[in-house]
């Protein structure tokens, strides 16, 4: 293995009872010939489309020549290479990563229905909010209406048919860095001045990370009339608006294992008239909104495991999914915003 960690998701494995343990890491030109074979193996298991999709003769030269221009993730299964996907700048010569393009998206079909793919999505996406693109895009063929569907539940839409398929698109995570939980509580103030009623946030992270401290300035920026505080053993707790804003049904889905639970909750009545913020979210909650926020909070010696100098510090990676964020400002949630 010649790569370089991909970001946060390091070594973040599927559980030992749903498959193999596996690493993301960056793509790297020397390991262009085991990429070339896995998207070969991928692109072989699907069923066949005409014209042929050029990853069935994949090649290390290719890959390396796409290596080249972008750049890219690949899962490992221990030193065994089972899955990528490349990104390449797609914008205007003047700017040319303002958009980017997923490229050979593929997981050896040994190893698929375990997750890989998800977490290669995130990866990316991360990379191409490193990169300064405001946006991620993708061609999927038409003769795949079921891995059209899979990119919607990851946050992608169509934007544009071509012949033989559809190119769909996600806005690329927003980053703010957060010093201090003054300053996580600041942040949720500014996101409730861009937020309406019947919003969904989904906010995750690991224990004490900040995912109520931030949901208690979003309250206090709302104006809702009683403190916020964590409702982890009653589940959820709404907080009644004032000043014509709207209101704020706080959620904890910690102790919820699965989307049923939380839709046991009948959320539904109060949703349409607040802001519903979710704690503990992912993988539980996404069914209440296809418009919504996803925001992790990310201790900042998680994200640089080699700053150990500041143990307050939160890196909030906000992800906005769906058409309800187009125009919408979250740019405008980072104060440091236009001066990286």
């Amino acid at each position: 293995m010649t790569a370089e960690p991909a970001l946060t998701v390091t070594g973040q494995p599927a559980s030992e009872a749903l498959g193999p343990e596996w690493e993301l890491w960056l793509a790297s030109a020397e390991d262009a010939e085991p990429i070339a074979a896995v998207v070969r193996a991928a692109f072989a298991a699907r069923p066949p489309v005409d014209p042929p999709a050029p990853g069935v003769r994949e090649t290390a030269g290719n890959i390396a020549a796409l290596l080249a221009e972008g750049t890219g993730v690949t899962a490992w299964v221990a030193d065994r290479l089972v899955g990528v996907i490349l990104l390449t700048p797609a914008g205007p010569v003047e700017d040319p990563w303002s958009s980017a393009f997923l490229q050979r998206v593929s997981v050896h079909p040994d190893v698929q229905q375990h997750g890989i793919a998800g977490a290669m999505v995130e990866a990316v996406q991360r990379l191409a909010s490193d990169r300064g693109s405001t946006e991620v895009r993708l061609f999927v063929r038409a003769e795949f209406p079921g891995l059209q569907q899979w990119w919607r539940r990851h946050g992608y839409r169509v934007v544009e048919r071509r012949d033989h398929g559809v190119v769909l698109a996600r806005r690329v995570p927003v980053r703010v860095e957060v010093p201090r939980a003054e300053d996580m509580h600041a942040l949720g103030v500014r996101l409730a001045a861009l937020l309406r009623p019947g919003d969904v946030v989904l906010a995750d992270g690991p224990l004490g990370a900040g995912k109520t401290t931030l949901t208690q300035g979003l309250g206090e920026g709302l104006g809702v009339g009683d403190p916020v505080i964590s409702p982890t053993f009653v589940l959820s707790r709404v907080h009644r608006p004032t000043g014509g804003r709207p209101g704020l049904v706080h959620v904890d889905a910690y102790r919820l294992g699965s989307p049923e639970e939380v839709d046991d909750l009948d959320l539904d009545s109060s949703a349409e008239h607040s802001v519903t913020v979710v704690e503990w979210g992912r993988g539980r909650a996404e069914q209440l909104s296809d418009d919504r926020l996803e925001i992790e909070i990310l201790r900042t010696t998680d994200a640089d495991a080699t700053d150990r100098t500041r143990p307050d510090s939160r890196t909030v990676v906000i992800t906005p999914v769906g058409d309800r964020w187009d125009g919408v400002d979250l740019q405008s949630l980072d104060p440091q915003g236009g001066e990286r």
